[in-house]
């Protein structure tokens, strides 16, 4: 099926809460329903949609005619493509489609998230037991408000720690840390309440709105760029067709409460996004601050930096980069570093473990004679290391490591 140019990508994620009833574990069939129809109006309008819970992968396997599941990541972003190019609505879930090891994500906020920036999602919709995000706990605060647009995490994070926050629970932290690599992954992320799925209808109309009054605007300014030889707005602004067009849209109603976080304005490449949140590194690489400089610098990753090495893993696995500070001889604990090591990103590395542990230290001209031979110069090219947009953060747990 050939994307138009008005379509949109949009992935819901539904939690088990909302579609099985909490007491008697019935599913709820009424939501059902209700998240059946608002998909295929999305669907009918032109949308492409991915559901996110857990589901009868085996039926929809054997309703496909499909022989077996993929077991790697570009297999995945194949398949879900095919998928939606076909027109089917698929349905992830992590304990069924993605049951390996060097692609697992720990639960399916984290995983809708992945899916959203593995098909280039435009919206990502993450259903849950309340309307949207408050400053306060409504349940005990009567002057609590709602959090309608989300720019800076740091706050919303101070927000989610506090004494008395609803934020930090019910799963809200999972669904924040999944807004927040949906929006690195330049996806707009959107929290509302899943007892109502044709809030989404709601919203997606209320955003196409937003962007025609955009360019509207845009449109009465052109008189006026265009006699200072600017170009005209109206040229320059894309506006997407989010509804039908022969749905009748009411520009003064407000839009169904929710909480919407705003996608990066420089967003992570796939190559990038995906090694940085691969949640299972598989070991660390400590390097010295010359190493981190030359990084930095858009140098590969040579054997003479890497300081030690930690962990276990095979040539192609992905790892921690940590930054340490170098000694001259060993330190109590037998290490050539002092200090809290910070880790500062991942790569996918060319030799294994066992391999680093023998030419870290070296120049690359003598991997060949310690190894027999020489795969590569480098540990890691610099296309296969990924640096997180904040500085570092601390390696934890530090027990892992050793």
């Amino acid at each position: 099926m050939k994307r138009s140019r008005h379509q949109q990508t949009i992935v819901i994620k539904l939690g088990t809460s909302s579609i099985v009833d909490e007491k008697t574990h019935e599913p709820l069939l009424p939501i059902l329903t209700l998240i059946v129809d608002t998909a295929f109006k999305l669907r009918k309008n032109g949308h492409r949609v991915v559901i996110v819970s857990s589901g009868a992968i085996g039926v929809g396997l054997q309703r496909m005619e499909v022989d077996k599941r993929p077991k790697h990541l570009a297999q995945l972003q194949n398949t879900v493509n095919t998928l939606l190019d076909m027109g089917v609505i698929p349905i992830v879930n992590e304990n069924d489609t993605l049951a390996v090891s060097e692609i697992k994500f720990g639960d399916n906020d984290t995983l809708s998230a992945i899916t959203a920036a593995m098909v280039h999602a435009d919206l990502l919709f993450l259903m849950t037991d309340v309307d949207c995000l408050y400053d306060k706990n409504p349940r005990t605060n009567a002057d609590a408000k709602p959090i309608e647009i989300v720019e800076d995490f740091s706050v919303l994070e101070a927000d989610v720690s506090s004494a008395g926050s609803s934020l930090g629970t019910g799963g809200m932290s999972t669904k924040i840390i999944a807004a927040k690599l949906g929006t690195l992954a330049g996806v707009t992320t959107i929290i509302t309440r899943s007892s109502n799925p044709g809030n989404i209808l709601g919203i997606v109309r209320y955003l196409h709105t937003q962007k025609v009054s955009s360019s509207s605007s845009a449109s009465d300014s052109d008189d006026q760029r265009s006699q200072h030889g600017e170009p005209p707005l109206s040229h320059t602004t894309t506006s997407l067709n989010l509804m039908d067009p022969s749905s009748h849209v009411d520009d003064d109603a407000p839009p169904p409460l929710h909480t919407r976080f705003l996608p990066s304005s420089d967003p992570i490449s796939d190559r990038y996004f995906w090694l940085l949140h691969t949640p299972h590194p598989q070991g660390t690489l400590f390097i010295d601050q010359g190493c981190h400089r030359a990084l930095m610098d858009k140098a590969g990753l040579l054997p003479v930096g890497i300081v030690d090495v930690a962990g276990n893993f095979a040539q192609h696995e992905v790892v921690r980069i940590a930054v340490v500070t170098r000694r001259s001889t060993p330190g109590p604990d037998g290490h050539m570093w002092d200090g809290e090591p910070l880790e500062v990103g991942r790569a996918l590395v060319n030799y294994a473990s066992a391999e680093i542990t023998r030419i870290m230290g070296h120049q690359s001209t003598d991997i060949q004679s310690i190894l027999g031979y020489a795969d590569s110069e480098y540990v890691a090219q610099r296309s296969h290391i990924g640096f997180y947009r904040k500085d570092s953060r601390p390696v934890t747990p530090i027990s892992d490591l050793f």
